[in-house]
């Protein structure tokens, strides 16, 4: 009988984690998916109150060191421990690690001599600078400058084609990095698209991790806009939660618009789905995203979604004209949306051609992608 391999991933969240969004469910799926292929997975990630040290979970070990910024050195000291012989990782020979890079990776290919696989949803340049001025400084030079030349030999995964071409403009050469798009989870059974009312109040959407380089505030001036016009009763569902809750709950006071606005925080499965199924459009004004997760979800439920061109990773899951809108800031939004609300038409063949798009999306074609690159990898 074979002995398993080992697969060792490294992330700064995992998806029980307050704060953990869209990049952690992908890293979290393809450890599931390669567990239930017969391979050991360890998932070392950061602590956060009440949070378990260790947890086995989806067939994963999950082992938590370490806080926001020193989980890096943490999980750097749990490595080290693990080569001689110490610790979670104690007689571990891990086939591959995958160095999640969300501004900036663990820099495990330092301590480790594993192949280290580079995971890197977007490029963070839009996002430092809400860091500090000091500390989003160093972050963009540890990404930008440092991290392509450490990882200089080592092959990186990124989630679409807009991606891997930050990362050729960072200096990694094209022929290292692999696009392995994000899966999709099957819907809940009592998740079926709702027939849209034509003549009823119109409910847009937004599936986000609450935090500033999301810009929700974009969707809550649509939706002033909108309801200052008084065309028809418009009502904003506001799906996840974040530290940038309170300013945006103070925005949409600001804006007069408190009472069309629900703001789910976090929600089961089965209930996320049932009120993108409910929605009309679903709104994505992020300034920056890998591939945009939300982007399927919604498509799930026949929900066609405008988002912003330039927030790269939209351009590729959102097919302009065909299963979304892509747009060019928030006044082009606000004419996008009052287009798809007025024409149901228009807003149910997107809807129709962005559901049928969203059934290519697997976790198993995901895992797959990644089994390749650790082959790639152990061949050098």
């Amino acid at each position: 009988m074979n002995t398993p391999s080992d697969v060792v991933l490294l992330c700064w969240r995992d998806t029980r984690h307050p704060q953990g969004g869209g990049s952690e469910t992908y890293l979290e799926r393809v450890g599931a998916e390669l567990s239930r292929r017969g391979m050991r997975v360890t998932y070392l990630t950061s602590t956060y109150p009440g949070a378990l040290r260790t947890e086995d979970r989806d067939g994963m070990r999950f082992v938590r060191a370490g806080g926001r910024i020193t989980v890096y050195p943490a999980i750097l000291a749990v490595l080290v421990a693990g080569r001689l012989g110490f610790g979670p990782l104690a007689g571990v020979s891990p086939v591959a690690i995958v160095d999640t890079q969300n501004g900036i990776p663990f820099f495990a290919t330092l301590v480790s001599s594993s192949p280290t696989i580079v995971l890197v949803h977007h490029c963070h340049r839009e996002q430092w600078p809400v860091a500090g001025r000091l500390l989003g400084r160093l972050g963009w030079f540890l990404e930008s400058r440092v991290s392509p030349r450490v990882h200089r030999r080592n092959r990186y995964v990124t989630v679409s084609a807009p991606s891997a071409r930050e990362l050729v403009e960072l200096g990694v050469d094209d022929d290292r990095i692999t696009v392995v798009h994000n899966g999709i989870d099957p819907t809940p059974d009592s998740a079926v698209p709702v027939p849209r009312d034509d003549h009823g109040p119109a409910r847009l959407c937004v599936l986000s991790r609450l935090v500033p380089h999301k810009q929700v505030e974009d969707a809550l001036r649509v939706l002033a806009d909108l309801h200052r016009a008084g065309e028809r009763d418009v009502h904003l569902d506001v799906i996840g939660d974040g530290w940038w809750s309170s300013r945006l709950r103070s925005a949409a006071s600001e804006l007069g618009v408190e009472r069309l606005v629900t703001f789910h925080g976090h929600v089961s499965n089965e209930r996320k789905y049932q009120i993108l199924a409910e929605a009309d459009v679903h709104l994505m004004p992020s300034r920056k995203e890998g591939w945009g997760l939300a982007v399927i979800e919604a498509a799930q439920m026949g929900v066609p979604t405008i988002g912003y061109r330039h927030a790269t990773g939209l351009a590729e899951s959102i097919d302009d004209a065909e299963t979304g809108l892509l747009v060019d800031g928030v006044d082009e939004m606000l004419s996008a949306t009052r287009k798809l609300l007025d024409n149901p038409a228009e807003r149910n063949r997107l809807g129709a051609a962005a559901r049928e798009r969203a059934q290519r999306y697997s976790w198993s074609v995901t895992a797959d992608g990644f089994m390749s690159v650790f082959d790639q990898s152990s061949r050098g």
